[in-house]
This record gives structure tokens, C-alpha cells and sequence, in this order.
């Protein structure tokens, strides 16, 4: 196309187009069915009596409105000016931690985190999606506005079919293998299982604790292509969403 008005025209279309198969993408997924209670709650139930029933430790056990986890999705493609990063939160994080206790003061022990066990279980249904104050405060490259109609169509589309097919696979847990060093400064080894697969991480965790509280805080880096998942796109990869996904994590027990 020699005529440089005729090629500015076709890619204004072209963005276009992509830009409205975007939308059609997240507004045409219907709403997914009430979930089923997940298979893995009762195995959540099994690992928190295990823990109860061991001696010499205590059982700290997540406070969900004092913690929180973050989940950041970032735009992609071409035209990723046209797009949004995104920002999921989860409410209503259940977790466990076991920690050993010094034999004489009986508080934590400062050099037990090998013997620590740990658990952690989000359902992907109760995941928020762009709450305003969370997009504000992550700066300019979450301002731009989101209409309640496109965070609900995106949200569907992000837990239907197409993404992370939230009622066959509603629950991210994560399974505690071991912990590495000494408090404040340890290395999680553990084993996330997300739709239907199953991956081992190394997480650098800063750990806060005493008798009363732990506070364990961090970040890692999830990609969906290590669990099957397709990264979202549009109009080959005009629009898109990149594989790579930031999850930082705040999380208080008592």
C-alpha cells in the first residue's frame, strides 16, 4: 500500500477491530454456574487436623482480613496501548502454618523453619478484579479508568472457557514442602497446583513472629503456561496478555 493516508486508515481499522474483538471476547462468555464445593476443601480440613494434632509447635492459622494476595496481569501485543493491566485480589485466603516451639521459653524457634509446615488455599470464584483503590494506588499504568460492565465481562472472561476454567479447577492451593533458612530471612519450597497441574516454587519470604502473630510477605512470578493455560490474545497477538503473571502475597497469622 503505497498511499501513506490509505495505511493509516487500515491500521486505525485494524486497532479497531482488534480493540472490538476484545471487547466481544470478555462480553460473549457466559456467566460461569454457581462451583461445586471443591474437592480439595476437605483435604484442607484433613491437613489442618494433622497440624493441630502435632505436639511440640503451634498452629498459626491465617487471618484473611488482615492478609492479602495480589495478582498482576499485564497487557501485551502491538497495540498494548489499547489494552489494560489488570489487578486481582483474593479476599478470603485460608492458610495454616505449624511452627516449632523452644523447648525451654516455649515461644517460636527462631531456627525451626525445617520443621515447619504450611498450607494455603484461595478459590478463584472469590477473586476481586480491578478494585478501584487497588488499581489507584498501583499508578499509572493501572489509571486508566474500568466501567463495572467491563470488569464483570472481563472477570467472566477470565474464569470461563477460555481462561482459567474456574468451575472444573476453582482453587489455587499451595502445599508447603519446606522452609529454608533462618527467621526473618527463609526460602519457601512448596507445590502449587492450579488447573489441574502441579509445580514446585522457591519463594524468598520475610518473616515477622512472635507468640501471639506470624506475618509472612513475598512475591513470585507465575507463568500459565506452566499449567496449560493459554495467554489471552486477539487478532494475532495484536492484543494480547502477557504469560508471565506477579502474585505478591501479605499474610498474617494468629
Amino acid at each position: 500500500m503505497k498511499n501513506p493516508e490509505k495505511r493509516r486508515r487500515c491500521n486505525t481499522l485494524l486497532l479497531s477491530l482488534a480493540a472490538a474483538a476484545l471487547c466481544s471476547a470478555c462480553a460473549t462468555v457466559a456467566p460461569p454456574s454457581p462451583m461445586a464445593e471443591a474437592a480439595s476443601l476437605p483435604e484442607f480440613a484433613l491437613a489442618q487436623a494433622q497440624l493441630e494434632g502435632l505436639a511440640g509447635g503451634r498452629l498459626y492459622r491465617l487471618d484473611p482480613a488482615a492478609s492479602r494476595v495480589h495478582i498482576h496481569v499485564f497487557r501485551a501485543g502491538r497495540a498494548a496501548g489499547l489494552g489494560h493491566n489488570h489487578v486481582l485480589a483474593a479476599p478470603q485466603v485460608r492458610g495454616l502454618l505449624w511452627w516449632p516451639l523452644d523447648a525451654e521459653s516455649q515461644a517460636p524457634a527462631l531456627r525451626g523453619a525445617g520443621a515447619a509446615r504450611f498450607e494455603l488455599l484461595l478459590r478463584l470464584d472469590e477473586l476481586q478484579l480491578d478494585p478501584p483503590e487497588l488499581r489507584a494506588a498501583l499508578g499509572p499504568g493501572w489509571a486508566s479508568p474500568l466501567s463495572p460492565e467491563a470488569v464483570a465481562a472481563t472477570r467472566r472472561n477470565m474464569l470461563g472457557e477460555a481462561g482459567l476454567q474456574a468451575e472444573r479447577f476453582p482453587e489455587l492451593r499451595i502445599q508447603g514442602l519446606q522452609l529454608i533458612g533462618e527467621a526473618p530471612k527463609l526460602v519457601a519450597r512448596w507445590a502449587l497446583s492450579l488447573h489441574g497441574r502441579t509445580r514446585q516454587y522457591e519463594v524468598p519470604l520475610q518473616v515477622e513472629m512472635n507468640a501471639q502473630s506470624v506475618r509472612l510477605s513475598g512475591a513470585w512470578v507465575l507463568r500459565q503456561s506452566d499449567f496449560g493455560l493459554t495467554p489471552f490474545s486477539v487478532a494475532g497477538g495484536l492484543l494480547a496478555v502477557q504469560d508471565e503473571l506477579l502474585v505478591e502475597f501479605a499474610l498474617q497469622g494468629l
